[in-house]
């Protein structure tokens, strides 16, 4: 069992204002995993005095991005020597299955590479052309960072958030109080120790396990002037209120219920293997898996009976055994949320074709969902609107290809989808009409290099490569005499 009774705050371990730990608890058979300090609004407080201090007056804001850059790749290398103890501690407290956290482990170093690059080709100032040959003055274009970045994380895939929000504000010579879930407690503090490793100077980061409230004091804090975050839906109009009545900078990675759009031409021998990955990765907890599945009504049965045999496929249990697919959701009440959305379901008179509110057999002592598929699902059903967050696959079927795309585009959200056809043409005409920020095709994975973000009620603002870069990044004017 692991203890960690210290908070880090503003790059020191220090003792938290409340000596209580919280028990870690596997989501597996709900043993306990470790006691880990969590942080009060006098810890937030004690954070962001350190990171007021040292972007007003420390070096890190001046630091040349080169030396910046030098950090971040240090951070990539110690993150990559420890991969494999970083992927088993995320399954052990997630219960994200290994397959799934190891795999994830090699897509950090690409997400981290793509900020990199977008570091190193921008322009951090320069002077620009004259449109009007009379001007007798040079305009300067100065990219300077915000200032004290307040980044709350969920707690699902937390390092790939902690790292779409630290890599471009360091990088950008922000500093940074780091919000993280108390479920992540334990993989939180050993980036923490990575980060420490990587000689970050004093005051620049804080990581803080923490809860809701601990949270709201953090963005609501008059220190913070940006705010990044990646949560539900109902906690981002939260951020933004608050941001808004304060004029804070903010960046919102919010929930999903993306779309499939299986077109009629569509190879299901590759397609249903592709939704096996793009539906029930993580087991189901993730805003960007593609959880409606549209499908030609010439071809519904076809599409429904595939996917059965898929989901029965799926094996439940024990997420360090390498044979499992899904693993337990995080938390008892979770659980019972996926299982209350499956009764739903049900009572609305979507067809169970597969799994059911019942939890696997002997799996009782964790916290376990049985895959689910449901058919005939109307577009207005709460199954077919609502974020579900767990293994629960629904089917609707759709007339022709202006139907599937009314259908996709019909939900509160737009954050990912995806799009299958024999011809890569027609996909992406469909991909195209779709309004939602990133949409897969024929089951191509996600582009770092490219902006990533929701459309709607997925958020504001975007994340990844060039476009991530500058969302941590304030546009200076400087106009002075050529004489």
């Amino acid at each position: 069992m692991i203890t960690r009774d210290k908070l880090y705050v503003g790059g020191r371990w220090v003792t938290p204002a409340d000596p209580h730990l919280l028990e870690i608890r596997s989501p597996h058979d709900r043993s306990v995993l470790g006691r880990v300090a969590q942080a009060t609004p006098s810890d937030v407080d004690d954070a962001v005095a350190a990171a007021r201090t040292a972007f007003d007056d420390g070096p890190w804001p001046h630091t040349d991005p080169k030396e910046r850059q030098d950090v971040v790749r240090r951070l990539n290398r110690l993150r990559e020597r420890r991969a494999d103890e970083i992927a088993a501690v995320i399954s052990a407290e997630n219960g994200s299955a290994a397959w799934f956290t190891r795999l994830g482990q090699p897509f950090l170093t690409r997400q981290v590479n793509a900020y990199l690059q977008a570091a190193e080709e921008l322009a951090w100032e320069e002077v620009v052309a004259p449109s009007d040959p009379s001007v007798t003055f040079d305009t300067v274009v100065r990219r300077e960072p915000i200032g004290v970045v307040a980044a709350v994380i969920p707690w699902n895939s937390p390092f790939s958030a902690a790292t779409a929000k630290l890599t471009p504000a360091l990088l950008a010579g922000n500093t940074v109080v780091l919000k993280v879930s108390p479920e992540n407690s334990l993989s939180m503090m050993l980036l923490a120790d990575l980060w420490h490793e990587a000689g970050l100077p004093e005051g620049v980061l804080s990581i803080l396990p923490a809860d809701r409230e601990t949270s709201e004091h953090l963005v609501a804090h008059p220190g913070v002037d940006k705010i990044a975050f990646t949560g539900s839906t109902r906690a981002g109009r939260r951020i933004a209120s608050i941001a808004g009545e304060q004029l804070k900078r903010v960046s919102l990675e919010l929930g999903g219920k993306s779309a499939a759009v299986i077109l009629p031409d569509a190879d299901l021998a590759a397609a249903v293997p592709g939704l096996r990955f793009g539906s029930f990765a993580n087991n189901g907890e993730a805003c960007i898996l593609q959880t409606r599945v549209l499908a030609p009504r010439s071809r519904y049965a076809e599409v429904v009976a595939a996917l059965t045999e898929m989901v029965e496929s799926l094996k439940v249990g024990d997420p360090a055994d390498p044979e499992t697919f899904i693993g337990p959701m995080i938390r008892p009440d979770q659980q019972q949320r996926v299982i209350d959305y499956i009764n739903v379901g049900i009572a609305e008179g979507a067809r169970l074709v597969t799994g059911g509110p019942r939890v696997p057999r002997g799996l009782e002592a964790g916290n376990y969902v049985t895959p689910t598929l449901f058919a005939d699902v109307d577009n207005g059903m709460r199954i077919a609107r609502e974020e579900i967050f767990g293994p629960v696959l629904v089917v609707i079927p759709y007339d022709d290809e202006d139907d599937a795309v009314r259908i996709a585009n019909d939900s509160e959200y737009g954050l990912s989808g995806g799009v299958w056809s024999a011809s890569p043409e027609r996909a992406l005409a469909v991909a195209r009409r779709l309004r939602t920020g990133t949409v897969t095709v024929n089951g191509a994975p996600m582009s770092f290099d490219g902006p990533f973000g929701g459309y709607k009620a997925s958020g504001i603002g975007r994340e990844y490569g060039r476009a991530g870069l500058a969302g941590y990044l304030e546009l200076k004017t400087v106009t002075r005499s050529a004489a």
